[in-house]
């Protein structure tokens, strides 16, 4: 949906490739009272909030992948996003070696005119280009997951922007020509006398970088939006997409599942979005599990229901979210540790200390031993 002609450019523009980063931008919107024009009262001209401007138009532009499973949560969430109100850009921002142009093109007006920007990825190349247009004096980084935690650390202690587990390996011909954006970028979220930078986040944030407000996410939206779910007797298992991002060994990842299906009588597996056709099918023959492909992200899964009494994972972001979104409902989230013979010999040197930070500052979790001795 592009924007209506005739209006002026969102106050807010926020840039998503992700439906976790759509929920959360939802999330942060909800908490600080920003309103879509055909949801509730007038806008306000007033300030509100640690974020700035209550009721300012908000305008959410889909960075689309080429997946189709993220598209189709995409989609679902725009969905969502719409019914509250709020105005959604679909760009077809990777659609051909010509899409990324058009895409920058049609969005830098929008760029110059925003007084705030709101983003979900700031690892991500495309989001870092199109930082370099915008002068807005208010930034917002919102969850993408467990990497929220490595983009506050690095952020603090001043080091360059890169994923926790490509960290430790050499920069790439593509990064070392990408590195004047990325810096230009970096420093687009850095704060300063003209700039304020937020971090709205659900995870654990131990090193906060100077003049960085830190707002929590305690997913207020979700819980007032779906559930209380029906929750059955048995267990569900949350999958992860390790073994796609080469961190874990793909026959050790079978052992472990398979074995955590047994010992606590799990019989759903729910699928990561980046979770392959072949594995999941693999999984689905060697366990006997119910593979579940989701709609929409598993906070929203779960607080719809129904979901099981116990939902086991390993060391991922829903240890993180999932105890919040369904925080009264009596659902116990146990996460199982990856053990380091899991770990593939490319794996970042980084990726165990990483994933144990993962799983030892999740709140309200139940913490199980390493299946791999099973």
């Amino acid at each position: 949906m592009s924007p209506r002609a005739g209006t002026a450019g969102p106050h807010t523009l926020a840039f998503v490739e992700s439906p976790v980063q759509l929920l959360n931008v939802l999330e942060w919107a909800h908490a600080h009272a920003l309103q879509g024009p055909g949801a509730g009262p007038p806008f306000a001209a007033t300030d509100a909030g640690p974020a700035g401007t209550t009721g300012a138009r908000l305008t959410l532009v889909v960075l689309s992948p080429n997946d189709p499973m993220t598209r189709g949560q995409l989609r679902r969430m725009a969905e969502l996003a719409r019914d509250e109100g709020h105005e959604v850009r679909w760009e077809e921002a990777r659609g051909g070696t010509g899409a990324p142009f058009r895409t920058i093109g049609g969005l830098a007006p929008l760029l110059r005119a925003a007084r705030r920007i709101v983003l979900g990825d700031p690892f991500s190349r495309y989001v870092q280009l199109l930082l370099t247009i915008t002068r807005a004096p208010d930034v917002v980084v919102v969850d993408d997951g467990t990497a929220t935690m490595e983009f506050v650390s690095q952020l603090a202690r001043g080091e360059r922007l890169v994923r926790w587990h490509r960290k430790g390996g050499r920069p790439g011909p593509r990064d070392l020509i990408f590195a004047p954006v990325s810096s230009k970028a970096r420093k687009r979220l850095t704060p300063t006398a003209g700039r304020r930078v937020e971090v709205f986040s659900s995870m654990p944030i131990d090193e906060t970088p100077d003049g960085v407000t830190v707002t929590a996410n305690a997913f207020t939206w979700t819980r007032a939006r779906f559930g209380p779910p029906r929750i059955t007797k048995g267990a569900d298992l949350v999958g992860t997409s390790l073994v796609e991002t080469g961190v874990v060994d793909a026959d050790r990842y079978l052992e472990a599942v398979r074995s955590l299906a047994t010992i606590h009588g799990a019989a759903r597996y729910f699928a990561h979005r980046r979770e392959s056709t072949e594995k999941l099918h693999t999984l689905a023959t060697e366990t006997g599990l119910e593979i579940v492909r989701p709609d929409l992200p598993l906070e929203l899964i779960a607080r719809r229901g129904p979901i099981g009494r116990t939902i086991l994972s390993f060391p991922s972001t829903v240890v993180h979210t999932l105890p919040l979104a369904l925080a009264g409902t009596g659902v116990r989230v146990a996460v199982c540790d990856i053990d380091p013979s899991w770990l593939t010999e490319n794996a970042s040197p980084r990726a165990q200390g990483f994933l144990s930070g993962v799983t030892g500052t999740a709140r309200d979790v139940h913490r199980l031993s390493s299946v791999a001795s099973i």
